[in-house]
């Protein structure tokens, strides 16, 4: 039988966090966004609530649930926010889950009680200036120099990159040539205030506005040769895998913004009037709220199918696109029936749907563009590449 269900410890978990984005985030976000200022007080009562340890291990400091119970709060959280949900989802699919899959038992021990706590934020860097989709086309480099990485290159759209609380970025660079002339490509762990690790001042930018987005520097900046995470090598392979698994976060973060759409509407029909009547009766608004809810919950069910098949252990590349690209599109769609329902309150900044506006474009470009997602499906279904 198809149950669809959350169980006892799940939905414990959703109203928990439903409780913390409505009453501590919604009422003081819109001042953080406003000054395009990271929400230090909100990211700390998270990492108390234990967020960012969901999908960790008791044995390091986490709380031992699984990668479903984050995607639930972040869709709590992105129907209130999407600074506060993707500061999380990055912290965690991103920075927390590279540790956990391919770190050694020190690296384990080192970083994970700490992120897993919110007392540290974790980043990944693998976009280049000159390379996005292109992930293969990476230009950084590292060299081994007397049991130290030589790294030297640039990485840009970092998120979590630059905050106070940030300990770490794990990035991609080209560590030599593979047999078949191919770049071999590895990760390594870069620790913040290291030598030659440049944060550059953080983006003005559309959306997300309260999260922290930098593009980093490395000039000869050295790390222990031990900073390598997983096999020398191997780099592409993981963050192939780390951002399917992140697709489906993400996913999660794109149906909260689309729910967070039709809540915020079916509040402002019933107080908006327009020709002597509330605009919640006339039927093209009826209408337009009906197709809303079907994108939002429509896309929601294949966010649950990915999550469902990942757990399981079965194979979810194909899911984990679909959801992403289901979830960007309807995110996208949501908020622009949104912003058209609200009129022009709908424009300024101060309402949640123009917050929501300008947040929803990215979600079809940041951890994979929308073709991207379509390429992959496109494989799964066995067409040539």
């Amino acid at each position: 039988m198809v149950d669809h269900r959350l169980s006892e410890e799940h939905e414990a978990l959703r109203e928990s966090v439903q409780t913390f984005a409505r009453k501590e985030v919604a009422p003081v976000i819109g001042d953080y966004y406003e000054r395009a200022e990271f929400p230090y007080p909100l990211v700390q009562a998270m990492g108390r609530m234990g967020l960012f340890g969901l999908p960790v291990p008791e044995e390091h400091g986490g709380m031992g649930g699984d990668y479903f119970a984050l995607c639930l709060a972040l869709e709590e959280l992105a129907r209130v926010d999407s600074s506060v949900a993707i500061t999380l989802e990055a912290g965690v699919s991103l920075g927390v889950m590279p540790i956990l899959r391919f770190g050694t038992d020190e690296q384990r021990r080192t970083w994970l009680p700490r992120l897993a706590a919110g007392e540290v934020l974790g980043a990944f860097g693998l976009t280049e200036p000159g390379g996005g989709s292109d992930a293969g086309a990476t230009r950084t480099t590292a060299v081994l120099d007397g049991g130290e990485w030589v790294i030297n290159g640039s990485k840009a759209f970092i998120t979590n990159s630059g905050t106070d609380l940030t300990g770490f970025v794990t990035i991609t660079a080209v560590t030599g040539q593979k047999p078949d002339g191919g770049k071999e490509i590895s990760t390594i762990i870069v620790p913040s205030g290291t030598p030659g690790f440049t944060v550059a001042k953080k983006y003005s930018k559309v959306g997300w506005n309260a999260s922290d987005t930098h593009e980093l520097a490395f000039d000869d900046c050295r790390v222990p040769a031990e900073n390598l995470l997983g096999e020398r090598g191997r780099g592409y392979a993981q963050f192939l895998a780390t951002l399917t698994e992140g697709r489906v976060a993400i996913a999660a973060v794109g149906v909260g913004l689309a729910q967070g759409c039709v809540d915020e509407c079916l509040r402002y029909v019933e107080e908006r009037e327009a020709f002597g009547h509330r605009i919640g009766e006339y039927q093209a608004i009826q209408f337009k709220l009906a197709d809303m809810q079907l994108r939002a919950h429509t896309a929601r069910l294949a966010y649950y199918d990915a999550a469902s098949r990942m757990l399981r252990g079965e194979p979810y590349k194909m899911q984990a696109a679909i959801a992403k690209l289901a979830s960007s599109n309807a995110a996208m769609d949501n908020a622009r029936d949104a912003t058209q329902i609200y009129g022009g309150y709908g424009f300024m900044n101060e309402t949640p749907v123009g917050r929501f506006y300008r947040d929803a474009k990215i979600l079809e470009i940041g951890e994979g563009t929308s073709e991207v997602q379509r390429m992959l499906i496109a494989r799964e279904l066995g067409l040539p590449a």
